[in-house]
This record gives structure tokens, sequence and C-alpha cells, in this order.
């Protein structure tokens, strides 16, 4: 057996490798398991679900608020769910509230939270028609909803 400094170094990046990746899996597990409390919506809201990302920062129940706007553009509409103690969803909460609250909404257009990546004059609606995601002007007129959130301890 012929032992030489490049074999040793090449053993020696691969045992890193696998230090590197037990270490990010060890950080991984101990954000997990975490015990989800059900949270106490208000009268007149409902529970939508919750969302927790696979790092586990992101553990919130998400609550759709009673009322909505109609017809209004994005701008007054961010503006209105701040107004009931909300915030429009976002993206991943719509779709959530497309998938479990569908029968609380309209077949129609609702805004999100969120503006388009690439133009300023942008953001992104949720269809609860077909259930499908778009962009569209700022200033056009779609329904909104609100949500509030309750982080999970």
């Amino acid at each position: 057996m012929n032992i030489t400094m490049e074999a040793i170094k090449e053993q020696h990046n691969k045992v890193a490798e696998m230090i590197a990746a037990f270490e990010a899996n060890a950080k991984l597990s101990a954000a997990f398991p975490i015990t989800v409390n059900f949270p106490r919506p208000n009268a007149g809201e409902q529970y939508v679900g919750s969302i927790i990302s696979a790092d586990g920062k992101k553990r919130e129940h998400i609550i759709l608020l009673p009322g909505e706007l109609t017809g209004d553009n994005w701008d007054d509409s961010m503006t209105w769910a701040a107004s009931i103690g909300g915030e429009l969803p976002d993206r991943v909460e719509s779709a959530l509230l497309f998938a479990t609250l569908k029968d609380q909404f309209h077949a129609g257009w609702y805004w999100t939270r969120e503006q388009y990546a690439h133009y300023d004059d942008y953001a992104w609606m949720q269809s609860f028609g077909l259930g499908s995601q778009n962009y569209g002007l700022k200033s056009g007129k779609c329904r909104a909803r609100a949500v509030r959130r309750e982080f999970i301890i």
C-alpha cells in the first residue's frame, strides 16, 4: 500500500465533508420535534392552519380575520388589512387558504402582501376560482382578506 500526502488530504476532505453533513443534520434535528399549541381564535376569526419551515425558523399559526375588502388597489388593501389588526396573506398562506377555506372566498382574485420582485408596480394575487397565482398591477382592483399570525413556541 502506497500512502501519499495527496491520498491523506483526499481522505481528510472526505471526513471533513462527513462531519459538516452530520453537524448540519444535527442542527435540523434539534429544531424538531416541536409541540404545537392550538391557538384560540377570537370571535369571527377562522383557524387556517400552521406553517412550519423545514429549518424550524418560521413557525406560525395562520388565522383568517372576518371581513373583506372588495375591488380596491394593493396599497389601499394593505392599509385596510392593517386597520383591522392583520396583514394580507403571503403567497404560501394564500395557497393554504385556497386549500382549506376556499368556501370563505369569492371565485376571484385576491391580493397577497408580496410584491413582484422584478417590477415595483406589481404584486402577487391568488385566484380562488382556479387556485392559481399571478401578478398584476398594484393599481388594479382585487378583493382582499386579512390574516393574523401567532408564533408557535
